[in-house]
């Protein structure tokens, strides 16, 4: 479906670039564009490189377990349906952990098991759990203590303070991950209220 609305976005745009007669600005914004987006993403590789290593060193010096144990009687309350020792509970407190450090990309692989490790804990239904769904929106909004990726964007377009976003995106993170387990619990309250719990 996302390659649907890619593909007529596309279309659409040079259709009204053709009519428009705008097509030579276009075709530079094309390659423009490009050269642009290697450039970024030589720039995320080194950034993202030197925090998933401090990451890696962090993880050897048990610093993420102790991390993942203060978050823990959290996690557990977030997610009351997931056995204590179930191994899906690792892969949440570890993609949470991540998200927290901004680290998207290597939240990412964490969050595709724990979806995993919680469909087989709903019985391998293709129907999403209580579980996958306040993951889903607790993935998407997750508090960040440091937004390493736009950091390193900010980075790599000479900003003369690319951090000074800490502080923000810290209480802009917060707000939406608090948003998104209040309307977590609201449709849940709801389903139960309808006798639809899952």
């Amino acid at each position: 479906m996302i390659n649907v609305i890619w593909a007529v976005m596309l279309i659409v745009g040079l259709v009204y670039a053709a009519i428009n007669g705008t097509m030579n600005e276009v075709t530079e914004g094309v390659f423009t564009g490009a050269k642009e987006a290697v450039t970024i993403c030589i720039g995320l590789i080194s950034v993202l490189t030197f925090w998933l290593g401090l990451m890696r060193i962090a993880e050897m010096a048990g610093m993420l377990k102790g991390l993942a144990k203060l978050m823990n009687p959290i996690a557990r309350r977030v997610f009351p349906d997931v056995p204590k020792d179930h191994p899906a509970m690792g892969y949440i407190l570890s993609n949470m952990t991540a998200n927290v450090f901004g680290l998207g990309n290597a939240a990412t692989p964490m969050g595709i098991k724990a979806m995993e490790q919680l469909k087989d804990l709903n019985g391998g239904k293709d129907e999403a759990s209580r579980p996958m769904i306040t993951l889903l929106a607790l993935n998407t909004a997750c508090l960040t203590l440091v937004p390493t990726t736009v950091i390193s964007i900010r980075m790599s377009y000479n900003s003369l303070a690319p951090t000074e976003i800490v502080s923000t995106t810290i209480v802009a993170s917060g707000c939406a991950m608090i948003g998104a387990i209040l309307i977590d619990r609201f449709f849940y309250w709801r389903r139960v209220r309808r006798g639809q719990r899952r």
